[in-house]
């Protein structure tokens, strides 16, 4: 049994449970390198206080899980047969009457809940994984790193892919596709998120996505973008000027978002708490006085999904610590004028940060 599932089974012990139900089909990669998204199947990993796991799976997923090396039992079902009466089967198998379940609160779905309910109407669900979970992966190995690294270096390339593919007229989407064109020729089949290209004011929508909009000389470009590097993530922004030189408001909040981007960075070391550092970059954004057009976190944990646990952001007292990794993107987006994000995801050193991308942040005009 691995680290993380033998820490997991631990905690089902030492919380007197009868079982736990892991359903996040991302945590269950964590658990036993098997990933399969099961969109409306289902795939569970059954972990005992006393008992080797089980993985539960759609029955054309048992080929992929032997592959995937789990030395444990797997069990599958077909689609016509109910899963949870199947899971109900093999679960009294090795506890007749398992009465005290951990479930992943923040995850499973209530059907699904309802499901397992019905199978067990005598059990209570007093212990939540999620949080247990969040601590598991909170500080990355070495082996989880080296695979982060790989992923930035991916993402570098695909923002050198996108800046040689920005010329006047291109659409947003257009970019877009040449970006992953290109990371597919490499070997990357999958991004971590949808790639994000926003040109000029469309870049003042901190959560808009690529539009038809052509690219125009004189505006600032933001490409927002990531890989998934055999199930770690990659996550990174960058803001260029495209054809010539942008307004002098446009320059202005780039010089400020850079700066408290810098700031915040060098900023890393571990004892630093959460809160501390988003405030540590949001000072330097306020007191230029666009305080009011930052209007999220400073960022959030990334591993094998892009938003993991912790964010950091006010009224987040945890200390960093050597390992944790998480995005530092301060932005500033207004309206009708432009907006400007500049991210690196880092992992916390013993004195400090490193970040996964190394794409040049200064002020570029492509």
């Amino acid at each position: 049994m691995n680290q993380q599932l033998t820490s997991l089974q631990k905690w089902v012990q030492d919380e007197g449970l009868d079982v736990a139900y892991i359903s996040n089909f991302t945590n269950i990669n964590y658990f036993t390198d098997f990933f399969q998204d099961p969109e409306e199947r289902v795939t569970g990993l059954f972990v005992f206080p006393d008992h080797e796991p089980f993985l539960f799976t759609p029955a054309l997923s048992l080929e992929a899980v032997k592959k995937s090396g789990w030395p444990y039992a797997a069990f599958g079902y077909l689609d016509h047969e109910d899963p949870f009466a199947l899971i109900a089967d093999h679960i009294r198998a090795i506890n007749p009457n398992p009465l005290r379940w951990g479930i992943e609160k923040a995850d499973l779905a209530v059907s699904k809940f309802e499901a397992l309910m019905h199978e067990f109407p005598q059990a209570s669900f007093p212990a939540d994984a999620s949080p247990k979970i969040e601590q598991l992966q909170l500080i990355k190995t070495p082996a989880e790193l080296e695979t982060m690294i790989v992923a930035g270096q991916q993402a570098d390339a695909a923002f050198k892919a996108g800046f040689a593919a920005l010329k006047a007229g291109i659409s947003e989407q257009a970019v877009v596709a040449e970006i992953e064109y290109a990371m597919m020729k490499q070997g990357v089949m999958h991004m971590s998120f949808d790639t994000i290209v926003q040109a000029g004011i469309d870049a003042a929508d901190p959560h808009g996505g690529p539009e038809a909009t052509p690219v125009r000389p004189g505006e600032l470009v933001l490409f927002d973008l990531g890989t998934n590097n055999h199930g770690y993530m990659s996550d990174a922004t960058r803001t260029v000027a495209f054809g010539g030189a942008v307004s002098p408001k446009a320059k202005e909040i780039f010089d400020v978002c850079l700066e408290a981007q810098l700031t915040a960075q060098a900023a890393v070391r571990p004892g630093l708490t959460a809160a501390a550092l988003d405030k540590i970059a949001r000072d330097v954004i306020t007191k230029a006085g666009y305080g009011e057009y930052f209007n999220h976190r400073l960022g959030h944990g990334i591993g094998m999904s892009t938003h993991e646990f912790p964010s950091i952001m006010a009224g987040n007292d945890m200390p960093l610590q050597a390992g944790m990794c998480f995005s530092i993107e301060p932005g500033i987006y207004i309206p009708g004028v432009a907006g400007v994000r500049i991210e690196d995801c880092v992992h916390v050193t013993a004195d400090g940060c490193e970040p996964f991308t190394h794409t040049n942040k200064e002020f570029t005009i492509i």
